[in-house]
């Protein structure tokens, strides 16, 4: 039942639509001002046809709830997010969240506009954005923010709370405060020489760490696919392992078992017999010392892991390798380096892109094609050269 009052030549029509999640009462109102040149019946047959189409708006949820976009926010978190997302990508749109609320939270989601959503995208473009370096965020931080906001305006129109999505007007900046041009930046690989180095550096490092090193660059798996193996997962007979779980790290959570990041990274991994040799020294060296240290151990069947038998921390790894490249002069590119050195080297050796997509366990081998479309070129106009130079050399 809608509830009419009179204001001067206006009427102001309330809709109650019950409560939401918090038990506060769900209300839309709208003004109706009639044309001077109606006879009050008229004002009045029309005052009547405008409360009942109101209310059918209402009834049907074409009309905008009467909510803010840290509250709404907050719904898609406990709502949708937690139950659809992983945790590491929680935690990352938690601390997202935080730069967004201050710019966005206090508005009806009605009222934001492209351009309000577009402000604060520039803003982020701008010196003094990265709190840590007072430079502008990097293009895909950047991307990271609007894509979050664009969740949340999606959630509210899939519920029928708004009728479109502000964010897809909204563009990424270009150029940052300085006027320089915003791009990816450019993955730093090792060379041939330089991983040749660093296999003969870590030959004498202890054996876990020479094991997770060589399989990231056997095998170009993302780290927490290296930490989430277990032994029941190899198979020394045909070579090969089983990715099917992660290793991963929160605050909240403290070191956690997950899925793998998309269904596709679920995956058979071929390895070479020098691989299975060394994980096959490697497992007598962690029987032993399971033995060793008796009941201090905590029964697990990873192949990483601490001094107890727990799972090994994910930045474990990183710490280890940040030193050791320090302690010896070569230069760190973090893991995921050796993940783009495993899939050049295919592109390299003429894999085709489909074959390549599936070793690394991406969705698509469009996904492979566009984060390595710079190494397909190069070999793409290799194959080119060689065609050329053996029909030169044939005539």
């Amino acid at each position: 039942m809608a509830t009419i009052t009179k204001r001067g030549k206006s009427y102001r029509i309330v809709v109650s639509c019950g409560y939401d999640i918090y038990g506060k009462q769900i209300t839309h109102s709208k003004t109706w001002r009639p044309s001077e040149e109606m006879s009050a019946s008229q004002v009045k047959k029309e005052l009547n046809r405008q409360v009942t189409l109101f209310e059918e708006e209402c009834s049907h949820g074409t009309v905008t709830e009467n909510i803010k976009f840290q509250r709404l926010a907050e719904m898609w978190f406990d709502e949708y997010a937690q139950f659809n997302h992983r945790s590491t990508s929680l935690q990352r749109d938690r601390q997202l969240a935080s730069r967004v609320y201050p710019a966005l939270g206090h508005q009806w989601i009605d009222k934001i506009t492209a351009h309000d959503i577009q402000v604060f995208i520039n803003s982020l473009a701008r010196n003094g954005a990265n709190k840590r370096n007072g430079k502008p965020l990097s293009q895909k931080t950047i991307k990271h923010h609007l894509s979050f906001i664009s969740s949340i305006f999606e959630y509210a129109k899939n519920l029928d709370m708004i009728s479109s999505n502000p964010c897809r007007k909204v563009v990424i900046p270009k150029l940052d405060a300085n006027g320089k041009l915003m791009t990816k930046k450019e993955k730093q690989i090792y060379t041939k020489e330089q991983i040749k180095e660093f296999m003969q550096m870590i030959e004498t490092a202890p054996l876990k760490y020479k094991v997770f090193f060589k399989l990231a660059v056997y095998t170009g798996c993302r780290r927490g696919e290296l930490l989430g193996l277990e032994w029941k997962d190899i198979n020394f007979d045909e070579q090969v392992f089983y990715v099917h779980q992660t290793s991963n790290y929160t605050a909240e959570k403290g070191v956690y078992t997950d899925g793998t990041k998309t269904v596709k990274s679920t995956r058979t991994v071929n390895m070479p017999q020098v691989i299975c040799e060394l994980l096959k020294e490697y497992k007598l060296e962690q029987d032993k010392y399971k033995v060793s240290i008796g009941d201090q151990w905590v029964e697990n069947d990873r192949l990483f892991i601490k001094w107890n038998g727990e799972p090994m921390h994910p930045n474990t790894p990183y710490t280890w390798l940040m030193r050791e490249c320090e302690r010896n002069n070569f230069p760190f590119y973090g893991i995921h380096t050796f993940r783009h050195l495993f899939a050049s080297l295919e592109i390299e050796a003429g894999i085709d892109p489909t074959t390549v997509a599936a070793t690394l366990g991406h969705s698509t081998p469009i996904t492979t094609m566009s984060t390595y479309s710079h190494y397909f070129a190069q070999s793409k106009q290799r194959a080119s050269n060689a065609v050329a130079e053996f029909l030169e050399k044939s005539g």
